[in-house]
């Protein structure tokens, strides 16, 4: 999960906010990890991060089982289209290293990864970057 939150760090204009106790997020965000692309450091306003990292189920997400100790999941828009290629037939969405819709926002574009291994990271980490890319590019069309 470090290696991975590291190397969106090292996008650039890449921001990561990891809410910890203390601030403005609400408790159950605290040790998430939300990517955005702000090159001006500062949480984009009405704008939704293009991939998370989530350290626990959420009420209304818990397919993943996230819950017992060591698990995660990565998240990554990766738009529709995208998806069919990306995804071949439905997996049990608790699985480990392998690429799956995700459970809530899958058909919104959304892909997931619980505690990403050997064979998914590289795969990961690609799909942040052009994931950041292309909020980048949203980024660009709106200040035109």
């Amino acid at each position: 999960m470090e290696q991975i939150i590291a190397t969106v760090r090292g996008f650039d204009g890449a921001l990561v906010v990891v809410p910890e106790p203390g601030g403005d997020s609400p408790e159950i965000a605290w040790g998430d990890a939300f990517f955005y692309y702000a090159p001006d450091g500062r949480t984009p306003q009405n704008t939704q991060p293009y991939g998370t990292i989530v350290t626990k189920d959420y009420p209304d997400d818990t397919a993943s089982a996230l819950d017992p100790p060591g698990r995660w999941r990565v998240n990554v828009q990766v738009g529709r289209a995208a998806l069919p290629e990306l995804l071949g037939e439905r997996h049990d969405l608790a699985a480990a290293d392998v690429l799956l819709p995700h459970p809530v926002y899958g058909p919104l574009g959304w892909i997931c990864v619980v505690n990403p291994g050997e064979r998914t990271t590289g795969t990961v980490v690609r799909l942040l970057r052009e994931a950041h890319e292309a909020a980048r590019a949203r980024a660009a069309r709106r200040r035109s």
